[in-house]
């Protein structure tokens, strides 16, 4: 039986990810912290907790590899004679504008897909929370199951 502590606990779980704002690593030591004291109190608990550790494991594996990805086109564009705006403070102001390289693009377009990838964890998370305070079950989307 699920009581109102164990939806408490399983919801602290999962907003506990929120200490990375305070936390270097927070987002996935305090979930740790409160999964392991509390995985023996109750299955949903311990489901919870695996859940949004899995999903905080698989959220930096993600990171890594579009912050992997977006170093070639940062570090072509640095050393291509990029000159989008070109300031001189003692001639004046020039601007320069030249049409950006491709690569620019590319790395744009992978820089936004990671902002949008940021929105949609705090989404997961607020209804991962909400789903727990309501003593359901809840899948994170996209998750690899690293602990099971």
């Amino acid at each position: 039986m699920v009581t109102n502590h164990h939806k408490n606990l399983a919801t602290c779980i999962h907003l506990s990810t929120f200490s990375r704002f305070i936390i270097p690593f927070g987002n996935i030591i305090a979930p740790i912290i409160l999964w392991i004291t509390n995985k023996d109190k109750s299955d949903f608990i311990d489901t919870h907790g695996k859940q949004a550790i899995n999903f905080q494991f698989s959220v930096l594996l993600y990171a890594l590899i579009i912050g992997l990805a977006c170093i070639p086109f940062f570090a072509f564009n640095v050393f291509s004679h990029f000159d989008i705006l070109d300031f001189q403070a003692f001639e004046g102001i020039r601007i320069n504008i030249s049409k950006p390289s491709p690569l620019f693009y590319i790395g744009g377009g992978l820089g936004l897909l990671a902002v949008i990838g940021f929105i949609l964890e705090i989404i997961f998370i607020i209804n991962a929370s909400l789903k727990a305070k309501d003593g359901e079950n809840y899948n994170y989307p996209l998750t690899i199951h690293f602990i099971k």
